[in-house]
């Protein structure tokens, strides 16, 4: 596969509950969002990058992105939004055969990311592809089949599956680890404290 053909969504729906509400990709880091750090990262690494979020898509116009809504009623987790990513992939990109999926509120994302788990796809001959680092996956962050919304769809409307990694457990999944030096690139910022450490980490990543 080549990394040049594959789109990727950018999972902003959470509520940031822990920082007092709100987007939490919009919050900033460095003079910059969080969902701007994302953007980023990835818009060299992907050929199209849409946003999943819920509610007013106008709070998000200025990135200039597609935004899609969960299809799901009544489902707020990630898995609703990697499944509205592969249905817009399905109806806009025809050709794309994978998607990358990944938090809306991990500013240091890799920049060879979407290399690592395409190739490892390919090596493993995986249907799937997830990131980790210090021992810990990061289910969220990962590579996906076009071909499975189907299956995903009846999982999540048929079988209420709603962890992810019960549905990739279901597949041949590739693992792939990055180091964690100088700074881990899976830190998100969940509460004020984090994004105090995010800014220290900016300093050493820009």
């Amino acid at each position: 596969m080549t990394t040049d053909s594959i789109p990727g969504v950018l999972l902003a729906g959470g509520l940031a509950r822990r920082m007092g509400g709100g987007d939490k990709p919009m919050r900033m880091i460095g003079g910059r969002t969080i969902l701007a750090r994302v953007i980023a990262r990835l818009t060299p690494q992907c050929s199209r990058l849409i946003l999943n979020a819920n509610g007013d898509p106008a709070r998000f116009a200025a990135f200039g992105l597609p935004i899609v809504a969960d299809g799901v009623a009544n489902f707020p987790g990630p898995l609703a939004g990697i499944l509205a990513g592969l249905d817009w992939v399905a109806a806009n990109m025809p050709s794309a055969q994978w998607m990358l999926s990944a938090a809306g509120d991990c500013p240091f994302l890799p920049r060879d990311l979407v290399a690592r788990l395409a190739e490892a796809c390919a090596t493993e001959r995986s249907a799937l592809a997830v990131a980790a680092s210090d021992g810990q996956s990061h289910p969220v962050i990962g590579l996906w089949q076009v071909a499975l919304r189907d299956e995903l769809r009846h999982a999540l409307v048929v079988e209420d599956i709603r962890k992810i990694d019960r549905f990739t457990a279901r597949y041949r999944l590739a693992t792939v680890t990055w180091p964690t030096a100088p700074l881990d690139p899976f830190f998100n910022a969940n509460t004020a404290d984090d994004l105090a450490e995010a800014e220290r980490l900016a300093a050493l990543d820009d």
